[in-house]
């Protein structure tokens, strides 16, 4: 006959009830939403792809602000209001808001190289309109240069952080940085604008 002890019993209980709170923590961070109401309406005006990655990174750059996680932000002009109110959330939720603002970026990119007929494009109407060659590359580099900030400033805190739930978010924001990165290598050469010009 097996003898369980009480100490056998509360130490899987606790278990069990870490298990459980961490399911439910995961649970929480997923169903939240990863854009606030401001940010949505700016995702969906934003339908070329150059546009859509600058308002993506903007999210980003406000969550790792939050955050006060220094990425090196491009000093720029002040922002507007019609960004709305800063999320909220507890720090598990920012960081999973950035590793889906990062998941977002790379699967709209890839819907767009996938599919180059469903991209939108600028207004025909106006003059000298961009083209998808134009603006395909730009978002990519865009993306790679966020990238290239936020990577080292994550794996700072992958080394300070001791909370296993965070480190597996951040492991994962680093996974996507590292695919971005590696991405913008596909590339052809940048056209260096002011030599086309000269020629």
């Amino acid at each position: 006959m097996i003898k369980i002890s009480m100490r056998d019993v509360l130490m899987v209980a606790g278990l069990l009830l870490f298990t459980f709170h961490i399911s439910q923590l995961t649970a929480n961070a997923q169903r939240r939403d990863f854009l606030t109401d401001a940010e949505i309406e700016l995702v969906r005006d934003a339908q070329e792809i150059d546009r859509r990655i600058e308002v993506l990174v903007h999210a980003a750059d406000r969550r790792f602000d939050l955050l006060k996680i220094d990425v090196s932000k491009p000093a720029g002009k002040k922002e507007s209001e019609t960004w709305g109110d800063l999320p909220k959330g507890e720090r598990i939720d920012l960081l999973f808001d950035i590793k889906r603002l990062l998941q977002k970026a790379i699967d709209d990119i890839d819907n767009i190289s996938e599919r180059p007929d469903s991209a939108i494009l600028p207004d025909p109407e106006i003059k000298k309109p961009k083209t998808l060659a134009d603006i395909f590359p730009v978002a990519v580099r865009n993306l790679a240069a966020a990238a290239s900030r936020y990577k080292p400033a994550l794996q700072k805190e992958l080394d300070s952080t001791t909370d296993q739930m965070q480190k597996g978010v951040i492991l994962d924001s680093i996974d996507s940085c590292n695919a971005i990165l590696e991405s913008v290598t596909k590339l052809p050469a940048e056209v260096d604008k002011k030599k086309k010009k000269n020629n």
